[in-house]
């Protein structure tokens, strides 16, 4: 956290979609970040001690799409918590690190915003222990 406002990681390919989810993390009181690829996240994540939640899609180019990106964070970075959204995939929720979130696109700026303050609140967005 960042004079007391949790940092947000939005991991997407495409830059109008990017664009729109960091203005709604910022909307949404966070600051946020922005990382057009896997690559570019772990370079981020690197140099960065701060950032609480990494919001990624799915299908990105690069090395690794976001479950790939989001297993990797889990291992690495365990405390980082995450959301994860894909127009393509329908994925279950077991595929992802335990405590992530998945939406699918195109998703409801509410309910990411909710899933957000749930998460970065300690919790998981479903009331579960994750």
């Amino acid at each position: 956290m960042k004079n007391g406002k949790a940092v947000v990681l939005v991991v997407e390919d495409s830059a109008i979609i990017r664009m729109s989810a960091v203005d709604l993390v910022r909307s949404a009181g966070y600051e946020g970040l922005e990382a057009q690829d896997a690559d570019e996240a772990i370079r981020i994540l690197e140099s960065r001690s701060d950032i609480d939640l990494v919001f990624t899609d799915v299908q990105m180019p690069g090395t690794m799409d976001g479950i790939k990106l989001s297993h990797y964070i889990r291992d690495r970075w365990p405390p980082v918590k995450l959301l994860v959204a894909s127009g393509n995939a329908i994925l279950e929720e077991s595929s992802l690190p335990g405590g992530s979130r998945f939406f699918s696109k195109p998703y409801d700026d509410h309910a990411i915003t909710d899933a957000m303050a749930r998460l970065l609140a300690g919790g998981t967005s479903d009331g579960s222990a994750g």
